[in-house]
């Protein structure tokens, strides 16, 4: 693969890994669940509202 190949590939996994992200939140919100992550080293649990804030 050329340098050009890959920054091309590693553009196209990026914005798929930000969709998903996206698209959790968005079915988290719509479920009125809680949605777990990392901050700062620390697990945090974000409620609905916090998600909305985002």
């Amino acid at each position: 693969m050329s340098e050009f190949e890959i920054r091309e590939l590693q553009e196209r996994i990026d914005a798929g890994i930000l969709l998903a992200q996206r698209r959790l939140i968005e079915r988290t919100r719509r479920e009125n669940g809680d949605l777990v992550v990392v901050r700062d080293g620390k697990v945090v649990r974000l409620t609905p509202d916090q998600l909305r804030e985002q």
